[in-house]
């Protein structure tokens, strides 16, 4: 599988609203599957198809927490969203630095809610509804945004570099 060239800010594909998928045949299953392994290589936990110059409503993600007092190994959920929306928003949101494979070196402070319910289709054109909270309800908010041509600094304060965010974490 080999790996995709990230596209990188302020290239335009990344302010288009992208487009629906409409054929769900091999090529874009071969384009699920190097997504995610772009995604593994950058390192990143998700990765929306304009990211890497594909202009098409599909992005990848791949998450897991560990349970607090556990000390077995993160089992990794894959997630495939096409043509996803949002159908949700819990009015309780939380701010946490957030980056991106697409700004590299740079961190900002994003408000997002808790909590949402998103609807899309899965790699086989399936439709699926999901529910999502904490980081994998914002790993999806900030997916969904790329898709429809918004970057997380649109919506970010406090922009800085991952030095300094290193900096004051240790501080």
């Amino acid at each position: 599988m080999p790996l995709l060239p990230i596209v990188k800010y302020p290239n335009d594909i990344l302010r288009r609203k992208a487009q629906d998928v409409t054929v769900f045949d091999d090529k874009l299953q071969q384009l699920i599957d190097d997504m995610f392994e772009t995604m593994r290589k950058a390192p990143g936990v998700g990765l929306a198809a304009p990211q890497v110059n594909v202009p098409l409503r599909l992005t990848v993600i791949e998450y897991g927490e560990q349970e607090d007092d556990s000390d077995e190994p993160v089992k990794l959920q894959q997630y495939v969203l096409i043509n996803p929306e949002i159908t949700r928003f819990s009015p309780e949101t939380e701010v946490a630095a957030e980056g991106c494979l697409s700004m590299p070196g740079l961190v900002g402070d994003v408000e997002r809610s808790l909590s949402v319910t998103v609807r899309a289709q899965n790699r086989r054109g399936q439709p699926v509804k999901l529910k999502a909270e904490g980081w994998l309800a914002r790993i999806f908010q900030h997916e969904i945004d790329h898709l429809n041509g918004v970057m997380y600094v649109d919506k970010a304060d406090n922009l800085r570099s991952l030095d300094e965010d290193a900096e004051t974490d240790a501080n």
